[in-house]
């Protein structure tokens, strides 16, 4: 059985486990989003989606 998930909602469930269990506050939690959206408009954003997805498919390996 394959199951697929975004890669947006595991960061999210991070996300809240870091402010559920490690007490990360939630205002550092939005200051990385905020960084994140800022980030996706720069020059380096198309690299830093292809090293994702290169990871990703990594951890995936192929399902030929």
């Amino acid at each position: 059985m394959t199951v697929s998930l975004p890669l947006v909602v595991v960061l999210g469930l991070f996300a809240w486990a870091a402010v559920k269990y490690l007490g990360v506050r939630i205002w550092i939690v939005v200051l990385m989003t905020l960084f994140g959206f800022w980030l996706s408009r720069t020059f380096p954003a198309p690299a830093i989606e292809s090293g994702t997805r290169s990871g990703v498919d990594a951890v995936n390996g192929s399902h030929d």
